[in-house]
C-alpha cells in the first residue's frame, strides 16, 4: 500500500470509530477522486444537468457527515459507497425535477374555486376565436 492509500485507510477507521475531525482530514486527501466519480457520473446523464461535479460532490459531503458509525473496510469501501450515494443524489435530483414539472408546488385550489375557472378560459377561447 501507498502511504496515501494508509494514511485514508486509517482516517477512515478513525472516523468509524466517531472521530468527526478525522473525516475533516479525510475529504482534503479524497476531494480530488470523488470529483472526477462525480464527472464520470455527470456525463452519463441528460445534456444540460444543473448539477455540475463540485454541487454533487458538496452534496456527497452533507450526505456522509453523518456517517460516522460506518464500518469502512478500507479506501475501496468508502468510493464504493460513495458512488452508490452519488447515484442516490442524481435519483432524487431527477425525482425532484420531474415532480416539479408535474406541478409539485402548484397551489391547490378548493373544488369551488376550480369550477370557476373554466368560464374565464371559455371566455378567452372565445375571444381568440372571434380574432
Amino acid at each position: 500500500k501507498s502511504m496515501a492509500n494508509g494514511d485514508v485507510t486509517e482516517l477512515l477507521r478513525q472516523w468509524s470509530l466517531g472521530h468527526q475531525d478525522a473525516y475533516e482530514r479525510l475529504l482534503p486527501m479524497v476531494y480530488d477522486e470523488l470529483r472526477r466519480l462525480a464527472s464520470g457520473f455527470l456525463r452519463a446523464e441528460r445534456g444540460g444537468h444543473t448539477l455540475q461535479p463540485t454541487a454533487l460532490v458538496h452534496e456527497l459531503y452533507l450526505r456522509m457527515i453523518d456517517q460516522n458509525r460506518a464500518q469502512w473496510q478500507d479506501r475501496a469501501h468508502f468510493f464504493s459507497v460513495s458512488a452508490k450515494m452519488m447515484r442516490r443524489i442524481l435519483v432524487d435530483h431527477a425525482r425532484k425535477r420531474i415532480a416539479d414539472k408535474r406541478g409539485s408546488g402548484a397551489e391547490h385550489l378548493p373544488l369551488e374555486d376550480a369550477l370557476d375557472a373554466p368560464a374565464e378560459r371559455d371566455a378567452t377561447v372565445l375571444a381568440v376565436d372571434a380574432a
